[in-house]
């Protein structure tokens, strides 16, 4: 398994009735193959985790590994703020065929560095690998970067997905726990700056709707191509910018789907659909890199 690349972090399809859309999940992970794409990150943020239920959850991680057969590693969220349930979640994904799952840092009770440490290694202790998962955004508290080069030395803890928004993260974790261990960024406008430091790809909400055009980036810098890289990397900025700022993920991409009937745009509450001037700026940005 190469943990390099373009990663979807893909949303959650619900019907009209609000139950998930077992079919358009199937068609979704297809048409994601079919643009190239290396990789599939089911049930992460930007595919309402926390408003699945847990056989829900369960069955979309089954589904998705199901639905892909192995053409493509697929990385399954499995966080919690809860370590039993975090464990629980990750023992279903290793038992449904994933390739890695995806753990985030543990969210509302603000565990501190060594209360973390021994979280992430009880789960890595499940035996699949382990990619962390930093976002202090959504989770109000950050992995240092003594925390993750501890965590790093576990053999199952193999990567991790940089959402801090800071290359001096980045770049002091590349340097600590050296080339065995992926940086993967967590944010569409980051990729090509965490590329630049040693960072070898994406998990990406744009890649839902644009996949081949995020692999063209990943593999351009993977291979040294930074004059192309930084083309695509322009060219998609302003939608990278507006798909996590015009509305809180994934509200844009999840209408942008819609937009393209690739989804019923439909969202969970607390999630709620995209107010209408904010639809005509994200309309707007879509046409103008040549989405719609």
């Amino acid at each position: 398994m190469k943990l390099q690349g373009a990663f979807t972090a893909m949303v959650t399809p619900f019907t009209a009735d609000g139950e998930v859309d077992w079919q358009q999940l199937v068609k979704n992970v297809n048409f994601q193959i079919e643009g190239g794409i290396d990789g599939l990150v089911p049930c992460g943020t930007t595919g309402e985790s926390p408003t699945l239920n847990n056989d829900e959850h369960s069955r979309v991680i089954e589904e998705v590994t199901k639905a892909s057969a192995g053409r493509v590693p697929v990385i399954a969220g499995t966080g919690s703020n809860s370590t039993t349930e975090a464990i629980e979640l990750t023992k279903h994904a290793k038992e449904a065929g994933v390739d890695c799952v995806l753990s985030v840092n543990p969210y509302y009770n603000k565990p501190t560095q060594e209360g973390m440490y021994r979280h992430f290694m009880k789960i890595a202790d499940v035996g699949v690998p382990v990619m962390l998962y930093n976002i202090p955004g959504r989770s109000g508290v950050a992995l240092t970067c003594e925390t993750v080069y501890r965590l790093s030395q576990h053999p199952n803890i193999v990567a991790i997905k940089e959402a801090t928004g800071s290359l001096d993260t980045a770049s002091e974790i590349a340097m600590t726990c050296g080339e065995d261990f992926t940086i993967l960024s967590g944010d569409d406008a980051m990729s090509l700056p965490l590329m630049s430091i040693g960072g070898k790809g994406v998990i990406s909400v744009i890649s839902n709707l644009l996949p081949a055009k995020i692999k063209a980036l990943t593999e351009a810098g993977l291979s040294g191509d930074f004059v192309k890289a930084r083309e695509l990397h322009l060219d998609l900025f302003k939608l990278c910018k507006g798909m996590l700022s015009i509305e809180t993920n994934p509200i844009p991409i999840k209408t942008a789907m819609m937009f393209a009937g690739m989804d019923t745009g439909l969202l969970r509450l607390p999630m709620c659909e995209m107010g209408e001037d904010n639809k005509a700026i994200l309309k707007a940005l879509l046409e103008d890199c040549g989405a719609l």
